[in-house]
């Protein structure tokens, strides 16, 4: 009689352990409202699936990424994403792809990816890399070709060419959506603009100056 009363006792703690464990699944988009009526629905956390027997070797692949990207802008880079929106059939597999290029001295500005963590790996030139962590620590690497560095989800980082060559990279993400808010453009370039007042207190800037960074064309470089 103890031992059924143990494997009950054990079940319990079993199905606890199970329940507690669970979790909603990462979201594949900033945000995802929920609604009522399901025929007015349009989205839901990633893409509607076609049907696995009507699937083709075209949804799986891509072609390009040998072509370097045009780094003739502000920054001097060109970010070439391979992410669910070029490949249709990273839907649910939670990675994507990114060749990143560099013109001398060009710039991957201050971005986060807000869900996913990126592995980077330098094929030509030399990068300086870093992050900031939630404790404002700076941590940052001279990267050469073949070396790797990682960037956790969430954190301000970047890539610096600090040569007088071209540089290329390619990253890889922990989804097939991470998305990217380039700090910035964010800050400054938002639509509608952030109440000047707010950036004033917060960098501590004259008001002239907030409404001189508000006023500039704040680009993409992906």
């Amino acid at each position: 009689m103890k031992g059924v009363h143990f494997l009950a006792a054990f079940g319990l703690l079993v199905l606890a352990f199970t329940l507690a464990s669970a979790f909603d699944p990462s979201p594949l988009q900033d945000f995802c409202v929920a609604i009522n009526d399901t025929k007015t629905g349009v989205f839901v956390n990633g893409k509607f699936c076609k049907d696995p027997k009507l699937a083709t070797a075209e949804d799986f692949f891509f072609r390009g990424l040998n072509k370097p990207g045009n780094t003739a802008n502000q920054l001097g880079s060109k970010v070439t994403p391979v992410n669910v929106l070029q490949i249709l059939g990273l839907n649910t597999l939670g990675i994507s792809l990114a060749r990143i290029d560099f013109a001398p001295y060009g710039l991957n500005p201050p971005h986060i990816h807000p869900r996913g963590t990126e592995i980077l790996t330098v094929l030509e030139g030399t990068l300086y890399v870093g992050f900031v962590t939630s404790d404002n620590r700076l941590i940052t690497k001279v990267l050469y070709p073949g070396d790797v560095f990682v960037f956790p989800i969430g954190l301000i980082h970047f890539q610096f060419n600090v040569g007088n060559t071209n540089a290329v990279a390619l990253a890889g993400l922990s989804s097939q959506n991470p998305g990217v808010i380039t700090i910035a453009k964010a800050v400054f370039g938002s639509n509608p603009a952030i109440n000047p007042d707010v950036l004033v207190k917060a960098f501590q800037l004259d008001l002239n100056i907030v409404k001189q960074l508000q006023s500039k064309l704040w680009m993409d470089n992906n």
